[in-house]
């Protein structure tokens, strides 16, 4: 029974290693398609904790696989016949980088669709563009030819970011503050992880070029990214943003009125705005939070000018409060105004924009408005 378990575990290798390319991508693709289907709030406690098993098992299967390196009588490695007593780390250390491969696609697919949904496309697209690329780089020739580690990098990167959506839901604010200890916690287990793999006996080269220059030149990324605004501000989402000739509230419900006619499905509520003498213009969002929360927001008009471009009009802070499920609703008006195109972007304290949106201000053919004909509106509730 021992020989031909043996004997199918050698099959299994050799396929493995012949079709490695394909067996990789088809199981990182795995991991991605399991959390696209799983994906939970991103404060939904299980979730957290199974981010936090993911990345303490790539941490585990990178560690043990330098100690490998070192001490060969210890773990098998790559599928390689030593004599040994085999326990279940031995058994499945031959597969580890398809483990590996699951785990960080699955981990790399949260992270993205956070980012997307907390992000504003134009001002974090070189961000989101940057992760999604690293996700499929891994799979190329000749970065797993090269003598750089980076399943590692990826792995900081998947670590960054598990801090930098958990530290602002402990906090119950985004800011620098929670952004800074967030990398500062990383920085110290780089550090932890580097000096234990030199007391080890790995070289100093080595660690250096492997373990220390991904890992701390992806920090000094995230950290320039930050003050160049591209960093998503994780976990706050604007779920809805419009543009409405008027807002009330009923008990729970918002009632939004609009002219949009609906052949223009791609505009919320009245982008192209219609004003005649006395109208309001008034913006609405709907904004996710967790539970925790209390922070606030800024609702940042601009207009833009023919000479000087998009001038900036009115700051008006907005403070949200999380738990509830569809995300926070609030809205803000503005009266003194002038044809022409405009913006709103909906900004946290520390200039990072979570949405924005643009609309025209036109000039309506109604001078008067009489109650013989009076306005059409159509209604949202929300």
């Amino acid at each position: 029974m021992k020989t031909m378990a043996f004997g199918a575990k050698e099959k299994i290798l050799n396929y493995y290693q012949n079709h490695e390319k394909n067996i990789d991508i088809a199981f990182f693709l795995g991991g991605v398609l399991v959390d696209l289907l799983t994906l939970s709030d991103i404060d939904n406690i299980y979730a957290i904790i199974q981010q936090a098993v993911y990345l303490a098992i790539i941490a585990g299967i990178l560690f043990y696989d330098v100690k490998s390196q070192l001490n060969q009588n210890a773990l098998p490695n790559n599928g390689e016949k030593i004599i040994v007593k085999e326990g279940i780390i031995e058994r499945i250390w031959p597969y580890r980088f398809l483990v590996i491969h699951f785990l960080l696609g699955s981990l790399l697919s949260i992270y993205s669709i956070f980012y997307v949904i907390s992000s504003s496309f134009f001002t974090s697209a070189i961000f989101i563009f940057i992760l999604v690329a690293l996700m499929f780089i891994n799979e190329f020739k000749w970065i797993k030819g090269e003598k750089f580690n980076i399943r590692f990098l990826l792995f900081v990167i998947c670590l960054l970011s598990f801090f930098l959506m958990l530290t602002p839901i402990i906090f119950g604010y985004v800011g620098l503050v929670p952004f800074l200890l967030s990398l500062t916690i990383v920085t110290l287990l780089i550090f932890w992880k580097t000096s234990t793999l030199r007391k080890m006996g790995l070289s100093s080269k080595l660690v250096f070029r492997d373990w220390a220059l991904p890992g701390h030149g992806t920090i000094i990324l995230f950290l320039i990214f930050y003050f160049l605004g591209w960093i998503p501000p994780v976990p706050l989402a604007a779920n809805n943003m419009g543009i409405y000739h008027n807002i009330t509230k009923n008990e729970n419900t918002y009632h939004l009125f609009h002219e949009k006619p609906f052949w223009k499905f791609w505009e919320t509520g009245d982008q192209t705005f219609l004003a005649v003498p006395g109208d309001k213009i008034y913006f609405f969002a709907q904004i996710f939070s967790p539970g925790s929360f209390s922070d606030v927001v800024n609702l940042h008009w601009y207009f833009k000018d023919l000479k000087r471009g998009w001038v900036s009009t009115d700051l008006i802070p907005m403070k949200i409060l999380g738990g509830r499920k569809g995300g926070y609703r609030g809205f803000s008006t503005k009266q003194n105004y002038q044809e022409g195109k405009w913006r709103i972007s909906l900004e946290t304290l520390d200039k990072r924009e979570i949405g924005r949106i643009y609309f025209n201000v036109k000039k309506s053919d109604l001078n008067v408005i009489t109650p013989e004909e009076p306005r059409k509106f159509s209604e949202v509730l929300l």
